[in-house]
């Protein structure tokens, strides 16, 4: 895959990405001035960080318990199986010059053996699909080393291409980061930024622009991660959870408790990282468990914000702080100079690393179904590939709903409470031996920040689609019943 570095550029930014919607962005912004990460939708920001990653202790490795559901769910007897051959070699990403870490490039062929979590055919290499009726045809033209189709609310897998390969996942990893870290600080929370909350920042890393001795509130601290990737961010809130080791031992322990087996957590940025891995599965298992959480629904749909600047006096002496404008670099979210939004699009999160490639999970809905794709290291060097088959696979997902047989299913965490009425749902497999799921369903919460929040956020407006729709993921009222661990009802709302 080119990645087009120089020898000064990053290799942990997040790069431009090319979808094929119209820009949402205001008149009159002009993305190419910009700069940022690969000339994507923020100014570039100097940062004096240090270039060598701090050493962070290695967790024990734990052991993948797989139970004997996962092992026999949607056996190998589906009506129709289509398996697409091994990935062709593909020439791995250059390192940067300046790239401290290096950890060597995935191998282009998955393994043999792979989990089997969620289903014995997410463990087998190629494509896994089974076609009924007039279901269509997977697209023919993926080049990504590993895919999902899912549906985000039943846990139905529609279809997925090496699944559980384990790959580098680069700034995806941060939602696992959210999931584990958001919950534990108020977002009204204030933190005066020392020079130790910035140790260990990798070269070249995205930056949103955190400055020493400032006082940054947690909310803005999550949107610098969420909107521009900034590693600077993550480490800051690191530093207020009790430091980056801590953090990335939490973030294992998570996983495990997600049942996200394939992932191994080094650096809590993404940043590469010898031995930091996860799947494709595993990926949308961590976004379908962020998206329980209201804050993180209202950050990861969020298009651009004012983030604080750096203090300083005027031309009368006085010190004054002002703000600069950030946009998300999920492009098909935020849209990009020549592009625009997936209709439908509501998060969650991008990234690209030389070892990684380019990665995202997204969420959409359409038509009252929504479903989640996750999509690492397209093969194809063209510009904003991996939002482009990202696309595809949401338009043959919510084509296929209803006409193909699921080849797997996203699990609960092993914490989920059983649902009384899972028995009763329409669709409901016994024989996958899982207990059924529901989660945390029942307590009515309040709905997330408006479409225009007070701080000049414009965080909510996500899906602007060709019926003029704005979609935004709400937790108003009751989570919808479903068999397995649902996410709160997506309401739409008409301008």
């Amino acid at each position: 895959m080119t990645q087009l570095h120089t020898p000064k550029a990053s290799r942990n930014q997040e790069r431009g990405r090319l979808s094929f919607m119209g820009s949402v962005s205001p008149s009159g912004v002009r993305f190419d001035d910009r700069g940022g990460e690969g000339g994507g939708t923020s100014r570039r920001l100097p940062g004096t960080f240090s270039v060598v990653p701090a050493p962070m202790k290695q967790t024990v490795r734990r052991s993948l318990l797989v139970t004997a559901a996962s092992l026999t769910s949607f056996a190998l007897t589906a009506p129709v199986s289509l398996a697409a051959p091994s990935p062709s070699p593909s020439s791995s990403p250059s390192s940067s010059p300046s790239s401290p870490s290096k950890s060597a490039s995935p191998s282009a062929t998955p393994p043999a053996t792979m989990s089997t979590v969620g289903g014995a055919r997410l463990g087998q290499a190629g494509t896994q699909v089974a076609l009924a009726g007039d279901a269509p045809v997977v697209p023919k033209d993926l080049t990504a080393r590993s895919w999902i189709v899912a549906d985000a609310e039943s846990g139905e897998v529609l279809a997925a291409h090496n699944a559980h390969w384990r790959l580098p996942p680069a700034s995806t990893m941060k939602m696992l980061f959210a999931d584990t870290v958001l919950p534990k600080f108020p977002k009204t929370t204030a933190h005066k930024v020392v020079p130790k909350d910035l140790d260990g920042i990798g070269s070249g890393s995205s930056l949103v622009g955190i400055k020493e001795n400032e006082t940054y509130t947690v909310h803005d601290l999550w949107l610098g991660v969420f909107l521009r990737s900034g590693n600077d961010a993550v480490h800051v809130l690191s530093a207020m959870n009790g430091g980056v080791e801590n953090t990335v031992e939490e973030m294992n322990q998570h996983a495990e408790e997600l049942q996200a087996l394939d992932t191994h957590v080094v650096s809590p940025d993404g940043y590469d990282q010898p031995g930091q891995v996860s799947s494709a599965y595993d990926l949308t298992l961590i976004a379908r468990s962020g998206l329980q959480k209201k804050d993180f629904r209202e950050y990861c749909s969020t298009v651009s914000a004012k983030f604080p600047g750096e203090t300083k006096k005027n031309k009368k002496g006085k010190k004054v702080r002002g703000s600069f404008e950030i946009q998300n670099t999920n492009r098909l979210l935020a849209g990009d100079y020549d592009v625009t939004q997936y209709p439908g699009i509501a998060g969650v999160k991008n990234g690209n690393t030389t070892n990684a490639g380019a990665t995202f999970t997204g969420v959409a809905e359409r038509a009252g179904r929504v479903l989640l794709v996750t999509v690492m290291n397209p093969e194809k060097s063209d510009h904003n590939e991996v939002y482009k088959e990202t696309a595809k696979l949401f338009d043959w997902g919510f084509a296929a709903a209803g006409k193909v047989t699921p080849v797997g299913e996203l699990v609960p965490p092993q914490g989920a409470a059983p649902s009384a009425q899972a028995s009763a749902q329409p669709g409901a497999n016994p024989s996958s031996g899982e207990s059924a799921k529901a989660g945390r369903g029942g307590s009515s919460q309040q709905p997330v920040a408006s479409a225009v929040a007070d701080d000049g956020s414009r965080g909510m407006w996500t899906a602007l689609g060709i019926t003029g729709g704005v979609l935004v993921l709400l937790a108003a009222g009751a989570y919808v019943v479903n068999r397995r661990w649902p996410l709160p009802d997506l309401v739409r709302r008409r301008r």
